[in-house]
């Protein structure tokens, strides 16, 4: 028997999957340690967001975080990488609280994503799946390496989770 597998079921339930579903579409899927009322909040509000969406190891710094979650409303996040500044944008399409994130990727002007992010609540953990449409399979192509990070952003989204135990289950 593994007595490894006993002493780490979190780690070894935790996985991160990416998985490409169609020439146009980018799936990535996670459940994390926390209910949807908070994993939401830590998707919508800026003080939050800059705490774990970054890879520490990819060497980013996010300068900035504007987010006005609403139909309609935009975002707006300024990285800093070797010097230089890089702003990714878009608007929101849908928001349903604690359940659905819809929006726009404009930075790469035609060639943006449209990405959608359910959140599904189970027992007090969450089941947080990322989806990404692009316009093309050459834009696909194109921004498929921004999800090279997602295991560990998504580390990272447990650790701020743990940080914030005080408020889950508290209305």
């Amino acid at each position: 028997m593994d007595t490894r597998r006993e002493s780490e079921p979190t780690t070894l339930k935790n996985r991160t999957t990416v998985e490409r579903k169609s020439e146009r579409e980018l799936v990535v899927t996670r459940t994390v340690n926390g209910p949807a009322r908070i994993v939401f909040e830590a998707w919508t509000k800026p003080e939050l967001f800059k705490r774990w969406w970054v890879p520490k190891s990819a060497g980013l710094s996010l300068l900035s975080c504007e987010m006005d979650v609403r139909v309609g409303g935009g975002y707006r996040l300024v990285f800093s990488h070797n010097g230089s500044t890089m702003d990714f944008f878009g608007r929101y399409l849908e928001v349903t609280p604690h359940s659905r994130l819809v929006w726009t990727n404009e930075e790469g002007g035609e060639g943006g994503a449209v990405t959608t992010v359910t959140l599904e609540e189970k027992g007090g953990k969450t089941l947080v799946v990322v989806h990404d449409l692009y316009p093309s399979k050459e834009d696909l192509e194109r921004g498929a390496g921004s999800t090279d990070g997602m295991g560990e952003t998504f580390e990272q989204l447990d650790e701020l989770l743990v940080a914030l135990g005080a408020s889950v289950g508290q209305s």
